[in-house]
């Protein structure tokens, strides 16, 4: 397949897996919209520095772009993914002794639903000192109604740079389960910006590895919420 065929094709993709509007990614990418359009068409040329904008809007590499991960281009972040109120889908747990957070999201998020987040984590977490805690963040059920993983919308990336910096006053590591290779790096790009990167491991494989390396990092044997689904 031509290369800028296919390069439209998956920044598509990506972009309804965020929620993204073309509107958006053209104004994180600083491209027009028309020219977004054309790309995802793969009716335009598209520049390696073209290509580069595109991918760090996406929040993720250009080189994940042309990995073998796919998804479908169904629209996400619609009404019919919000049907199951967010209480519902949120659960957290602090096991004292062993100093360790973990907290679980099913389903997707929204701005309002990361505010709430953090003030009820941050509740939790201003118990204890600096570097403190270790957090287990558990974001493999992360599903769309079409049943396909889904990332940070662009408001809840937003949203959540803001909640990771109040996170780091009190985090010593932090695990994250991944649903898709799209979120382990959309997760490394959002670390960054908020500085908790080089406490943070974003996890994607098998569930069984990922849990046994999140429990590895803590030196726990398990987590009364965080469990192996194989």
């Amino acid at each position: 397949m031509d290369i800028q065929v296919e390069f439209g094709k998956r920044v598509k993709e990506l972009r309804a897996r965020s929620g993204m509007s073309q509107d958006a990614l053209s104004f994180r990418s600083g491209l027009d919209r028309t020219y977004i359009s054309g790309v995802e068409r793969g009716k335009r040329n598209v520049t390696l520095d073209s290509m580069q904008r595109i991918a760090k809007a996406l929040n993720v590499s250009l080189r994940y772009i042309f990995s073998d991960e796919r998804f479908s281009a169904g629209a996400t972040y619609l009404k019919k993914d919000f049907t199951i109120p967010f209480l519902k889908r949120f659960k957290y747990q602090l096991d004292p002794e062993k100093k360790v957070l973990a907290f679980q999201v099913t389903g997707l998020l929204t701005g309002p639903d990361v505010d709430y987040m953090c003030t009820k984590l941050m509740g939790i977490c201003s118990a204890y000192g600096k570097d403190e805690l270790n957090i287990i963040v558990d974001h493999r059920d992360m599903m769309a109604s079409d049943g396909e993983p889904v990332v940070y919308s662009p408001e809840v990336s937003d949203r959540a740079v803001v909640f990771q910096q109040e996170l780091t006053k009190y985090s010593k590591q932090v695990a994250v389960l991944c649903n898709s290779q799209f979120m382990q790096e959309q997760m490394d790009h959002v670390t960054r910006i908020s500085g908790i990167h080089d406490k943070t491991k974003p996890l994607f494989g098998s569930d069984k590895d990922m849990v046994g390396t999140a429990f590895q990092m803590f030196d726990i044997n398990g987590n009364g919420l965080i469990k192996s689904i194989v």
